[in-house]
């Protein structure tokens, strides 16, 4: 079923450039906030219409009362219904369980553009899973057990090393726990499955794939798989923790992601 209730945040340039839109896709536990901070006023002031929606059951978006039921192929929905009401096809940028989103579109049909930021590997979420619990049983515990909306200052001093550097400021990591979601289990699902493993439609398209050093869910070699898959380079920045767009340092990140999306149309 379509959501008619979609959270969306937008920065526009004071003008029109000729660049084209973006539509940002938040990851798992997320919702559009964790763009707002930097990236969105950033890429405004680069020239883009920069746009990011909370995925049903998540930020003010509809849908929390289905969000046990959803499933990727949902959001991806989601994702397709913002994009049609922008003025042009934008180019689609995800993050973690965004990026396996935006694999699922590229998958069925050709885009203007797709980037994959600190993507799940092609095996999916099982093996990043199973390589936590092994090395960090702590983060499974504390996250299984706890609904992300109501995080505690103990859960979530456990949860901040995966997600955050030690240089992101302690308020600006409050202003995000306020902004974690509980997830659906449908989509935890087709995660672990790996149901967005398909190629995109034709053999050539604009794709690209960034993970950073400090990534511990998402890690390097994860990202480079991810771009193996897609027959692509992976760019791995220096430094950066899973929340890449919240980190000190995010600039590397936009400077990067707006190179490429600008080599589009050269």
């Amino acid at each position: 079923m379509p959501e008619p209730l979609l959270e969306v945040r937008k920065r526009l340039p004071p003008a029109p450039t000729g660049k084209p839109p973006l539509l940002f896709v938040h990851g798992g536990y997320c919702d559009a906030w964790f763009w707002e901070p930097y990236f969105l006023p950033w890429f405004a002031a680069h020239g883009y219409a920069a746009y990011a929606l909370s995925l049903r059951g998540h930020g003010t978006s509809g849908g929390r009362d289905t969000l046990f039921a959803t499933g990727l192929d949902d959001y991806a929905a989601d994702v397709e219904r913002v994009g049609a009401g922008i003025d042009e096809p934008p180019v689609l940028i995800g993050h973690s369980m965004g990026a396996a989103i935006v694999e699922r579109i590229v998958a069925k049909r050709p885009v203007r553009g797709a980037a994959l930021l600190a993507p799940l590997p092609p095996a999916g979420l099982l093996t990043v899973a199973t390589r936590l619990a092994a090395s960090h049983p702590d983060f499974l515990m504390q996250f299984g057990h706890t609904d992300p909306s109501r995080l505690s200052a103990e859960v979530l001093e456990a949860l901040r090393p995966f997600y955050f550097s030690d240089d992101v400021a302690p308020s600006l990591v409050a202003q995000a726990a306020r902004h974690f979601n509980a997830e659906s289990p449908r989509a935890l699902l087709d995660l672990s499955l790996r149901l967005h493993w398909a190629l995109p439609v034709a053999d050539h398209r604009p794709l690209f794939v960034m993970g950073s050093k400090g990534d511990r869910i998402c890690t390097p070699e994860d990202v480079r798989a991810t771009a193996r898959h897609h027959n692509v380079s992976a760019h791995i920045l220096p430094g950066l923790a899973h929340m890449l767009m919240l980190e000190p340092g995010w600039e590397a990140a936009a400077d990067a992601l707006a190179g490429w999306i600008d080599s589009l149309s050269t």
